[in-house]
């Protein structure tokens, strides 16, 4: 009998654990009963617990695969920890939504510090093919689901896109993305064991991702198999010619990864597309896909958008109210974020996995799209550093 209710366990109390929170919050027709959260940190996890209603709070990773009650593990850790906790969860029956990325290169003994400026990208790739190739059996082999926690699948203006080119069967000849700010908050995002990469895994993976879905409505609209064929990319750091005043706007801070990153993509029917992400972008974040097709043009903007501008000249009694992300002043004209979390695809993805679960039914967003995206992360670093193109 299908299930109606999901009891969820979820793992990390970091910013992505209140993107998901707030997600849970809004779900409808499934009961979601939200039991244990864990974090090393167990004060961070408290507090978690306390803002979005966990019924208790733990350390020890373990705990969630013993409770037989739990039916899905929401994996919101470093992305170093991703592999060993999906491969657990898997095995021990549960349910599993990870974060992106799915895994990544993140350094072995014998590698020479640091692993970004002294490791060579193509030993990356092969690394990270067999992590990810390890995933893929256990999720084969397993009758729980795989749900890939990628928010731009489900961002509505990607959303309606997607049911006007399954409608008219649109060619998308073209399509273009990007996610730029002014860096990171993490204080580990400008190394390479901690995050895997610079602003292309951190942030080029999310206009990535969505592209890649878009092709496969198109595809599966048109009758058509489309595959990714090659892969050609560009990184940098663009701010090591600053002074540190010169930088005192910017949050980026690499030391062995790249700020800038493009990634152009041939598809398997001769069309294209381009990732951008930079981590100099000021004023906010710049979020958006674009698609030319042969029968209509698209422009999702996902942030900013202009459902709603604010002007002030101070910023008293607002304080503690966010207007948008990464926006360091409340003053002046601003676009501000209405409804991100519906917007920005955190509601609609969190709605979908629930109603997987409850409905026995396959995500939209899935582990073949969690594989595609990191291998061509991998790829672009790989062409990037040789300066050539690599067949998919």
């Amino acid at each position: 009998m299908n299930k109606k209710s999901v009891v969820v366990g979820l793992v990390g109390g970091g910013y992505a654990s209140t993107l998901h929170g707030n997600g849970y919050k809004r779900v409808s027709g499934v009961d979601v009963r939200l039991k244990t959260i864990v974090d090393i940190d167990i004060e961070k996890a408290q507090r978690i617990a306390d803002q979005y209603g966990f019924e208790k709070a733990v350390d020890k990773f373990d705990e969630l695969l013993a409770d037989e009650e739990i039916d899905v593990i929401d994996i919101v850790t470093p992305p170093a920890l991703h592999e060993d906790m999906i491969i657990k969860a898997l095995k021990a029956g549960k349910h599993v939504i990870c974060e992106k990325p799915l895994s990544g290169y993140f350094g072995k003994a014998d590698d020479q510090k640091p692993i970004g400026k002294n490791v060579s990208k193509s030993k990356m790739y092969g690394s990270v093919l067999e992590s990810m190739d390890k995933i893929k059996k256990v999720v084969e082999e397993s009758e729980a689901k795989f749900m890939y926690a990628e928010n731009y699948v489900y961002c509505t203006p990607v959303q309606k896109s997607a049911e006007l080119i399954r409608a008219k069967k649109s060619k998308i000849l073209f399509a273009k993305g990007e996610e730029s700010l002014k860096g990171s908050s993490s204080p580990v995002a400008g190394r390479w064991d901690m995050t895997g990469g610079g602003t292309v895994i951190r942030v080029a993976c999310h206009p990535l991702s969505g592209i890649l879905w878009l092709k496969q409505e198109e595809a599966k609209a048109r009758g058509e198999e489309i595959t990714i064929k090659s892969v050609v990319a560009d990184v940098g750091v663009i701010t090591d010619n600053l002074t540190e005043h010169e930088k005192r706007h910017i949050a980026a801070a690499p030391e062995d990864v790249e700020d800038i990153g493009t990634i152009t993509i041939t598809f398997s029917d001769g069309t294209k597309a381009l990732i951008i992400s930079a981590d100099v972008c000021l004023g906010g974040t710049k979020n958006y896909i674009e698609l030319y097709c042969n029968d209509a043009n698209f422009v999702c903007n996902i942030t900013p958008t202009d459902i709603l501008n604010t002007y002030y000249l101070d910023e008293d009694g607002i304080e503690d109210i966010s207007i948008a992300e990464m926006l360091p002043s409340k003053l002046g004209w601003n676009k501000a974020f209405v409804s991100d979390e519906v917007i920005r695809g955190y509601t609609g993805q969190l709605q979908d996995f629930m109603e997987c679960i409850a409905f026995d039914r396959e995500p939209q967003s899935g582990f073949d799209l969690a594989y595609d995206s990191l291998k061509v992360i991998y790829a672009a670093y790989v062409s990037a550093e040789e300066g050539r193109r690599v067949d998919y």
